[in-house]
């Protein structure tokens, strides 16, 4: 049988098990009487900085009073400037750190030291946030982040440094196209870790979605001739897969983690106070991959594997400077949508720009995107697209159950008035 006839037997074959789990999953999921809260919602919470009352919905079966967010109150220009500096990072990260592998970069610690050196450009705007504070009377202890998300995010740098050696040793023995695919499987890790860290509800939708994903990334696993870099080993494919997975589920911890900081600090979370913790985040996280330079003698080896890059000296240190700024803008853009809304509209934002990374990959570097690569990315948009849907029928289904509580309550006194 032919391998396009192979693939559209395989298509039938999803499509048929996608449909009747998403049937079934969501017939449990109406017939359950308790409210989920979306990702654009909190449960229990106030959003930092705005302190918005929630009406109050009885719960039909215990009759207890029940807290029911309604949506935040969202800051859209920094929303906005978050999400473009995510879709920068996102689609222009991998292509200069794979450009750096192309051309004789061998060093995986200065790649991953590269992904969070830049934190320097976040000073210029920290700054300005100090001095319109101070204009306003805010005092410096006031203005600077509290101890508690001092440590947890010198302890998130430390995992996010860990991280970023994984997904740059990974990244050396796969192609862009294929470590995209694989890296987006974060937003199902994300989801899990979201569940259990800061009780995300699931859904019938967010469910399929991460089988979808992990269908996906299976797929991809099956086939590693015809798509390995030139001088790039099976194994080396294969270690360079389970690394980006492995990189993806720690990505998929740290965004949960940075959601609980802020809801757990005493004082109202700013914007001055997110760029404070993203700026420690990145030093913590430097300072790992500092001191694996200085263990593999990286430091030594700089100078010569500049002069014998292969697009010159000075393209060579041009590119591990545009890669600095432009991870670091995915990182402040990442943890500006936590704060905006929370970890998993991050996930999702970036499984949205899977596509444009595949393309530029494809485009720029010519690489291979066979119908393995095809499916496994229509798997990962299905996914996506499963868990928007659900997101949108619950975000609708709250805002009527909160309009028919504010009639229940409305309608007694108008009985009332009228006698």
């Amino acid at each position: 049988m032919s391998s396009s006839k192979l693939l559209r037997q395989f298509y039938q074959y999803l499509y048929v098990i996608n449909s009747l789990l998403s049937f079934n999953l969501s017939t449990s999921s109406e017939s359950n009487s308790d409210l989920k809260v979306p990702f654009m919602l909190n449960e229990g919470d106030v959003e930092e900085g705005r302190k918005t009352p929630k009406p109050v919905i009885q719960n039909q079966e215990s009759n207890t009073p029940t807290n029911a967010n309604t949506r935040k109150s969202i800051n859209w220009p920094i929303l906005l400037l978050s999400c473009t500096f995510v879709a920068i990072g996102v689609i222009g990260g991998p292509l200069v750190s794979r450009l750096y592998f192309l051309h004789g970069g061998n060093r995986k610690w200065i790649t991953s030291c590269m992904e969070t050196a830049g934190f320097p450009i976040l000073f210029l705007p920290l700054f300005s946030l100090f001095l319109k504070s101070r204009s306003q009377g805010v005092s410096f202890s006031s203005f600077i982040m509290e101890p508690k998300l001092f440590i947890s995010s010198a302890l998130i740098g430390l995992l996010l440094g860990l991280d970023n050696f994984l997904y740059s040793l990974g990244l050396s023995y796969t192609p862009v196209s294929t470590s995209s695919i694989l890296f987006a499987t974060q937003f199902a890790f994300l989801a899990v870790f979201s569940f259990f860290i800061v009780k995300q509800k699931f859904t019938a939708y967010s469910i399929n979605a991460v089988i979808l994903m992990t269908l996906g990334s299976v797929l991809l696993g099956l086939r590693t001739d015809g798509d390995r870099p030139a001088g790039v080993t099976n194994a080396q494919y294969l270690l360079g897969f389970v690394l980006t997975l492995g990189s993806a589920a720690l990505l998929g911890l740290i965004w949960p983690l940075v959601e609980l900081s802020y809801s757990k600090a005493k004082r109202q979370v700013n914007y001055g106070i997110v760029l404070q913790f993203q700026i420690n985040i990145a030093i913590f996280a430097t300072i790992f991959s500092v001191i694996g330079m200085f263990v593999n003698n990286d430091f030594q080896a700089i100078g010569k594997e500049a002069n014998e890059y292969g697009l010159g000296s000075g393209m060579y240190y041009t590119v591990l400077v545009a890669g600095a700024v432009v991870w670091q803008l995915s990182f402040i853009g990442g943890v500006g949508v936590v704060f905006c809304a929370n970890s998993l509209l991050n996930g999702v934002l970036s499984a949205v720009l899977l596509p444009i990374t595949e393309i530029a990959a494809v485009i720029a570097y010519q690489e291979n995107f066979n119908g393995e690569k095809a499916l496994a990315l229509v798997l990962c948009l299905w996914g996506f697209t499963s868990y928007f849907y659900g997101e949108y029928k619950m975000n609708k289904k709250l805002k009527n159950a909160a309009q028919n509580q504010v009639v229940e309550n409305e309608s007694p006194s108008d009985a009332l008035s009228s006698v």
